[in-house]
């Protein structure tokens, strides 16, 4: 059996197309191909580079929700949660922990909760109780400029 009879149809009607595509794109001849990828094989293209401001450009108008844009972005899931507060225990001490253990936290009693959006503190709060669930009623709202600068 030879190379030409182990070709199937399926790979025949693809190098038919191949050849019909070629044929179509006749005009460049195999120099010129060459030619191009000696280009891209020398490495990527180097796109101009250009400089930013080092401040960002703050508009002072609200941001709204009435613009196309935000359609797009407004369904989108973001993990929520709130602090009651945070230790630094050693490894020796997190293991001897069990049942009834007590870890004291860095917060005083009454002091409001971090509410924490995608690990970003966006407001505190504090407990309440809803329908025998708990809840936070949002006391203290942090500013957009305000969550800007603390990423910084």
């Amino acid at each position: 059996m030879t190379d030409e009879e182990n070709i199937s149809i399926d790979d025949q009607a693809l190098a038919d197309e191949w050849a019909a595509a070629l044929a179509e794109a006749g005009d460049a001849d195999q120099d010129e191909i060459d030619a191009m990828l000696a280009q891209t094989d020398s490495g990527p293209a180097k796109a101009p580079m250009r400089e930013f401001p080092d401040s960002p450009v703050q508009d002072e108008a609200p941001a709204s929700l009435d613009g196309p844009n935000l359609d797009v972005i407004l369904d989108i899931p973001v993990s929520i949660s709130m602090e009651v507060g945070s230790a630094d225990i050693s490894i020796r001490n997190l293991l001897q922990l069990n049942q009834g253990s007590v870890v004291e936290l860095d917060r005083l009693a009454g002091e409001p909760l971090d509410v924490l959006v995608n690990g970003t503190l966006i407001a505190h709060g504090e407990v309440v109780v809803v329908n025998e669930k708990f809840g936070i009623r949002l006391t203290d709202v942090i500013s957009p400029s305000e969550r800007i600068k603390k990423l910084r």
